[in-house]
């Protein structure tokens, strides 16, 4: 049987969500939780798609298989019971054979939290403190020009030559968290994401907002497919992967 489930995740203690030799992953986690509620067989998951160290998850995807059959509550409840607390299974059910986490992805939504006012070290490993006032008119004028359908090889840290790089950003808004007034949230929403591509985006808006560069700047780095023309990455505790849609299922 196929299954689909939706969970959650705090990336500070984890090495990324993929599976990496001697280090703990998230990934890691998630099978050898399904090991033993599959009876001792190894199961594979496949996950809507990785995220990077420190980075955290509030509606990551994965479907994998189980020899058993089991239902989708009792699912939930014993993949919970045998994960670590920074990981939790909001949501667990039956799919058909044909699904694929990874491929049928329609859109993803991600979130970058960053704090503008005093350094708070509560929230330092889930909020990026910046600590100083930034330019956000000029960053939300900035951040358009990364709306709609690109080659996106100036902001992919990885694979510029071989990769597709091209994607389409439906979604772009930067907003004042309405619980903060220092906290800005940026959101960028599209039908997929290369690896390092958001925190590389936000890195330049932060330039933008820096006053180092003007927004129109952003357009021509943009349309350049040069990564050494923007060089910023920005740190990985304030980036959330907020939600993975698919089509019917």
């Amino acid at each position: 049987m196929r299954y689909l489930i939706k969970f959650s995740y705090d990336g500070r203690n984890y090495c990324g969500f993929q599976m990496q030799p001697n280090l703990k992953t998230v990934q890691e986690e998630l099978e050898r939780a399904l090991k033993k509620i599959n009876k001792g067989t190894p199961t594979k998951i496949n996950a809507s798609g990785r995220t990077d160290k420190g980075v955290h998850a509030l509606g990551q995807m994965a479907h994998f298989d189980l020899d058993i059959k089991i239902t989708e509550h009792k699912l939930k409840r014993a993949l919970n019971s045998n994960l670590p607390e920074d990981i939790h299974v909001i949501e667990a059910k039956e799919v058909e054979e044909a699904f694929h986490a990874r491929y049928m992805v329609k859109s993803k939504k991600y979130q970058y939290i960053l704090n503008l006012g005093e350094y708070n070290p509560i929230e330092k490993d889930y909020v990026y403190q910046y600590n100083y006032t930034l330019d956000v008119k000029a960053m939300k004028k900035a951040i358009q020009y990364l709306k709609g359908t690109y080659d996106f090889r100036a902001f992919v840290t990885e694979n510029i030559k071989k990769e597709n790089c091209v994607r389409t950003i439906t979604k772009v808004a930067i907003e004042k968290d309405r619980s903060n007034a220092d906290k800005i949230i940026i959101t960028f929403e599209g039908n997929g994401f290369l690896r390092y591509q958001v925190r590389n985006m936000v890195g330049i808006l932060l330039k933008v907002g820096q006053r180092k560069i003007s927004p129109e700047k952003v357009a021509e780095i943009l349309k350049s497919c040069d990564r050494s023309k923007n060089g910023v990455t920005a740190p990985s505790e304030g980036l959330y992967l907020v939600e993975v849609k698919y089509g019917k299922i």
